[in-house]
């Protein structure tokens, strides 16, 4: 589904527009989801370079793919570490992304002998207006803060983004990078990226970004002053926070979502037992489907105010379909789903630049853009169809043939 915002009125012809990049998070099933997404638009739009934009913007999990851009990670490379893993580069093991948070459950262990101590104490001392509710709020400090440790994501990613010329600093980076996070103690959002926040390492922002609330516990950041701050999910304050990437003065805003609620009245297909009352789902399905609409209500929110505060800057943003039950239904925290997820958003992203192609031509052209007439005729496409296998390269000539690339663009560039 595409939402798409032509601008009012564009100023003169610049000989190269600004366009940002806004990646929304969604767990790993949404991560899947955002790169088969961005992998079509990569394929189907001529002079789009999603390596090269002005600047980017993540949160939670789109805060990886934003990372990965911005250090000149294209599109068909995550595809190779995430998808088809016969990429030379990176190695992925799902596994290590759900590691038990061992530590955090022994520390919280070794208060319950004092805190149980405590509460017997004034149980029969008569403390406390009601003992039982008394006794919920004391021991809720034994609950850890996070199932599993994301320490392993911050060294996965330290790893990836200190090798083969990319960076871990957000000042080295050519373009604008911004990963958003909530600072835990005041709900304040953080941009990770700004002048005040520029120091902190992308690995560790992103692992901040990414820290959901029970998933994973919040993380821990030093700030320029030497304080210590902890940090949680960047969504529980906004969606995509597009507003960092509208205030930099850019022409042409690309957006994407993966989160959306699901119509089951409309749906074509929906598991065994489930019709049209999502509540026959259980907990589970009802707090997906609160969760989804609470992101989206106030995506479209912001939309439409980015709109009205931004009536000269064009907007596309790319979403699931309301109606597909078997997104909905995979399990928001799978690995294992991963291709077909990625082939679906892949297929849903090529469908809408069809349908919508009229439309999109002249927001696409006055940003020096193009669709590709022949990757949208081809109706049976798959994501793996245009993914050529790169030949294999050591750290040395991974740097070498890195900064050719940047000789050539830079030659083009003049021209």
């Amino acid at each position: 589904m595409l939402s798409l915002h032509a601008a009012q009125q564009r100023p003169r012809a610049k000989a190269a527009p600004k366009i940002g990049l806004a990646v929304a998070g969604g767990g790993p099933i949404g991560y899947m989801y955002e790169l088969g997404a961005l992998r079509a638009l990569d394929e189907a739009i001529e002079g789009l370079d999603l390596t090269r934009l002005d600047c980017y913007v993540g949160v939670s999990s789109g805060a990886f793919l934003a990372a990965g851009l911005a250090n000149r990670m294209d599109t068909a490379e995550m595809c190779r570490i995430f998808i088809t893993g016969d990429s030379d580069d990176v190695e992925f093991h799902p596994e290590a992304f759900l590691r038990p948070a061992l530590f955090e459950y022994m520390r919280r262990a070794t208060n319950a002998p004092r805190l149980a101590i405590e509460w017997w104490r004034d149980m029969m001392l008569g403390r406390g207006d009601s003992r039982w509710s008394d006794a919920i709020t004391k021991f809720g400090g034994l609950v850890p803060t996070g199932l599993f440790d994301s320490t392993e994501i911050e060294a996965f990613l330290r790893d990836v983004f200190t090798r083969r010329g990319r960076s871990n600093d957000f000042r080295t980076l050519d373009a604008n990078l911004f990963i958003v996070a909530v600072e835990l103690d005041s709900g304040k959002v953080v941009r990770f990226g700004d002048e005040d926040w520029d120091d902190i390492p992308i690995s560790r922002a992103v692992q901040a970004s990414a820290a959901l609330p029970g998933l994973y516990a919040p993380v821990e950041v030093i700030d320029k002053s030497g304080h210590a701050r902890h940090f949680v999910d960047g969504a529980l304050r906004r969606t995509m926070h597009a507003s960092t990437l509208l205030d930099r003065g850019i022409d042409l805003l690309i957006g994407v979502n993966p989160l959306v609620p699901f119509d089951a009245s409309t749906a074509h297909r929906n598991p065994e037992g489930i019709e049209s009352r999502l509540s026959e789902g259980g907990l589970p399905v009802v707090l997906s489907q609160t969760f989804r609409t609470l992101l989206q209500s106030r995506m479209q929110v912001g939309l439409s105010r980015y709109a009205q505060t931004y009536p000269n800057v064009d907007q596309l943003v790319f979403e699931p379909n309301s109606d597909d039950g078997e997104l909905f239904f995979t399990n928001v925290f799978s690995f294992a789903a991963r291709r077909r997820v990625c082939e679906l958003a892949y297929r849903n992203t090529l469908d809408d630049l069809r349908k919508r192609a009229k439309e999109l031509r002249p927001v696409l052209q006055a940003n020096g853009l193009a669709l590709r007439k022949d990757v949208l005729a081809d109706g049976t496409r798959s994501i793996l169809d245009g993914l050529p296998k790169r030949p294999r390269a050591t750290e040395t000539t991974a740097r070498l043939r890195r900064a050719l690339d940047e000789v050539e663009h830079l030659v083009a560039t003049r021209r």
